[in-house]
């Protein structure tokens, strides 16, 4: 299986497989830190309210595009617009509002997936909405090669900058405060990045997995990794694998790509839960052994 996909990727008249490989690849490096912190912070519910609002960004980019000739308004930049509104009205909730955040978050949730099927429904022309809902890896272009690429420059660079003081607000919220650290800033900046990151791989990967690769290889690097800089390499790398096997799997066996890699990625996430309980059930097994 694994020698038939390396030879079609060598072969120029299917290049669209090569560059679904290439885009994984890089896609791991924002998936791998992005979601080491949706992971760590525990606001993947969070990151799963915007993912699904920006439905409504991409319905309304499609809808003006076509009934009203507004080119400009690409359904990339409605998406942009809806992931930083969505995130911005999330994490002020979070911070100062004395609603429910749990509500505001599926109301957001709701909202921006009914807003965005119709205005799907409405848009002239057949759209299907399952292209957005599970994306298409093999679809990538060259050009979606640049926009990942500019984005793991983006992220790693913020990454790399504000490592400690986004680790404090990862780890110890209220010591990071009391070192005056300006902690409601740091937040929504990470919210801000996790919605530029769903935005741009979600047109490649779709809205459901983009969640699940933001959350399932940071979740089976935590297994293996202390340190966070440890998780974030480990769930890059993962990440890597996961993708390359899916996308190997479904091209040997013609299976949905998106779907096969959320599989591997779930079924690695439930090995690994397994093992740690079984490791753990062992070593109190040992203990309770008379000697």
């Amino acid at each position: 299986m694994m020698i038939d996909f390396i030879r079609a990727l060598g072969n120029p008249q299917i290049a669209f497989l090569r560059y679904a490989f290439i885009g994984g690849l890089l896609a791991s490096v924002s998936f791998g830190i992005i979601g080491t912190y949706v992971v760590t912070r525990r606001i993947s519910y969070l990151a799963g309210a915007i993912s699904h609002s920006i439905l409504a960004g991409i319905g309304a980019g499609l809808y003006l595009q076509s009934k009203f000739a507004l080119l400009w308004f690409t359904p990339l930049l409605g998406a942009l617009i809806a992931g930083l509104v969505s995130s911005l009205i999330i994490g002020l909730v979070s911070m100062y509002a004395s609603q429910r955040e749990d509500t505001v978050i599926g109301a957001i949730w709701a909202i921006g997936m009914a807003a965005g099927l119709l205005l799907l429904a409405k848009t002239p022309g057949y759209v299907d909405p399952m292209s957005y809902l599970f994306g298409n890896i093999l679809l990538t272009t060259r050009a979606d090669l640049w926009l990942i690429a500019g984005l793991d420059v983006l992220v790693v660079t913020l990454g790399a900058l504000f490592y400690n003081q986004i680790l404090a607000v990862c780890f110890d919220e209220e010591f990071a405060r009391m070192r005056g650290l300006r902690v409601g800033v740091y937040y929504l900046g990470l919210l801000f990045l996790t919605a530029l990151t769903i935005v741009l791989l979600v047109t490649t990967v779709g809205i459901v997995m983009v969640i699940a690769m933001l959350t399932l290889p940071p979740a089976v690097a935590g297994f293996f990794g202390r340190k966070l800089w440890q998780i974030m390499i480990l769930a890059g790398l993962f990440c890597m694998l996961f993708t390359t096997l899916g996308i190997a799997v479904s091209y040997s066996y013609d299976l949905p790509t998106g779907a096969t890699i959320i599989m591997i990625a779930g079924i690695a996430y439930l090995a690994a839960v397994f093992l740690k309980r079984f490791k753990k059930k062992s070593r109190y097994s040992g203990k309770n052994q008379p000697h």
